[in-house]
């Protein structure tokens, strides 16, 4: 029974030598840095991610992802989403992207040039960026 209160023991003082540590940094201002960081990783999990194809139809066709692309691309999905679509395309300069709205993934991509002449086919919806 020593041994478990022990290792009890053991683990409350970690928890509280490391409770010591956060609040001692939070004194020293660093707990902007946190909520910047814990922001910014917020930002990146709600916004739109690009699966293996994705990514690779984007190096092959030459798209170029930029700052502005991906807000284009972000607010286009949250409009889809808000009005309840599933699967939509995102039609723009630099080509359409079809993006699964609830899983925030773009599944594939197409340059303007190869949209000529194709049908998007499983979607329930279309926003023109």
């Amino acid at each position: 029974m020593s041994n478990v209160n022990q290792i009890t023991n053991a683990g409350i003082l970690k928890l509280q030598h490391a409770q010591t540590a956060l609040q001692t940094k939070a004194n020293t201002g660093n707990t902007v840095q946190f909520a910047e960081i814990l922001q910014k990783e917020s930002d990146k999990a709600q916004s739109v991610q690009f699966s293996k194809h994705a990514a690779q139809r984007v190096r092959q066709r030459g798209i170029e992802v930029t700052d502005t692309l991906m807000q284009n691309l972000n607010q286009a999905v949250r409009k889809a989403q808000e009005k309840g679509a599933k699967d939509v395309v995102v039609i723009g300069e630099s080509g359409a992207f079809i993006v699964n709205v609830p899983n925030n993934i773009v599944v594939t991509t197409m340059s303007g040039a190869e949209m000529k002449d194709n049908i998007f086919t499983n979607i329930d919806s279309a926003v023109l960026m």
